[in-house]
């Protein structure tokens, strides 16, 4: 199982590739939304906000998002990292239920891109 230190350390590395990213998915990724992902193995929920091409995660915190975010995501600890590392594919997690993800339908369709 994926430590929290693991998962912060994911999210740190999607946040370099999508600021080194080009093209659609640079501009899908330049939305300026509230953020938050619960790790739901760790039952801990990173929170912060997807800016300028870029994750800022500001907080970390037990239990679920206290507060709804645009953007919302939920998985385990092990298929963030296996997703970030490359080893699992979005669409294949996101379409098995492994992964959910919550936000607008303009929010959705800007970030299939990235998907």
């Amino acid at each position: 199982m994926a430590t929290i230190d693991e998962c912060r350390a994911a999210l740190d590395t999607l946040s370099g590739n999508l600021a080194r990213a080009d093209g659609g998915v640079r501009g899908a990724a330049a939305l300026d939304r509230s953020l938050s992902c619960h790790i739901t193995d760790l039952d801990q929920t990173f929170t912060g906000r997807l800016e300028d091409g870029r994750i800022r995660v500001d907080a970390v915190s037990p239990g679920p998002p206290a507060a709804k975010a645009q953007i919302r995501l939920a998985m385990t600890g092990d298929d963030l990292v296996a997703m970030v590392a490359g080893d699992l594919k979005f669409a294949k997690a996101w379409a098995s239920g492994r992964v959910r993800l919550e936000a607008g339908l303009r929010d959705l369709l800007r970030l299939k891109s990235l998907l």
